[in-house]
């Protein structure tokens, strides 16, 4: 089953201070979920947190990916920026979306993180979520789509016309679930 992970910075410190932060961790959650068998579907990077939508293939892949991906992250800022301690405001958070209309709000709610934040007024002008893969086709080569996604439509096409449909209604209608 799918998972909301999230993450905050300590005190709501900001986790990301640069481009460079941001690209940083992505490879680094990137080279972790892979690592640990865990299939990462979504993701939003704020200034002070985190967030993604991901399976995990066993009982500990994703405890695993996520103490890894926290902890090199941390050594890195920390060299970076000079400083010591934690980063995080304890441990990483999940849910488990276990309703299919659900885990669509689910990945919604996280890429619109963004544009609720006021940070950016439409979610594709915002560079650190996977809005762009889904509704537009950018390519990820290391996102793995849902079966849920893959069901909008028969094309990329249509899944992207379908995932920016959306983003119309709120919440997703009954007349969308599987």
């Amino acid at each position: 089953m799918s998972q909301h992970v999230y993450q905050r910075g300590h005190n709501r410190v900001s986790i990301f201070a640069s481009d460079c932060d941001y690209r940083r961790f992505l490879a680094l959650a990137r080279s972790s979920m892979v690592d640990a068998g865990v299939d990462v579907h979504a993701f939003s990077l704020m200034r002070n947190h985190c967030h993604f939508v991901a399976t995990p293939q066993t009982p500990s892949s994703l405890s695993d990916a996520m103490q890894h991906l926290l902890s090199e992250y941390t050594k890195y800022f920390n060299r970076r920026y000079s400083r010591s301690g934690t980063l995080w405001n304890g441990r990483y958070r999940s849910k488990t979306i276990d309703d299919e209309r659900y885990w669509l709000n689910c990945v919604r709610y996280v890429e619109a993180n963004p544009v609720e934040a006021k940070i950016v007024e439409t979610p594709e002008s915002y560079e650190w979520t996977s809005y762009r893969v889904h509704a537009a086709g950018e390519v990820s080569d290391w996102l793995v789509p849902h079966h849920l996604y893959l069901r909008l439509g028969k094309t990329p096409d249509e899944r992207q016309m379908a995932y920016r449909a959306l983003w119309d209604r709120d919440p997703v209608p009954d007349w969308w679930a599987f």
